[in-house]
């Protein structure tokens, strides 16, 4: 079975990093690219889980929603 989730990479000052909202699975790399391969190898490692898989196919995730927040500091 396939599944589709969105994914957010950030620069940082070492790495970019990648996340999975949907699942709440993080990863990191040295380019985009990296770190969105790296996020796929960790998010097909989380689906390994048998318990996970049962819980998507009987409750499928929305895709999540990016936005931007202002806040003062």
């Amino acid at each position: 079975m396939e599944f589709k989730f969105s994914a957010t990479i950030i620069k940082g000052k070492t790495a970019f990093v990648s996340f999975c909202p949907e699942l709440g699975v993080a990863s990191q790399g040295k380019s985009e690219k990296s770190a969105l391969a790296n996020l796929k190898e960790a998010v097909e490692l989380y689906l390994e889980d048998e318990d996970v898989r049962k819980e998507l196919r009987e409750a499928p995730t929305k895709k999540a929603k990016v936005a931007t927040i202002a806040v003062t500091a």
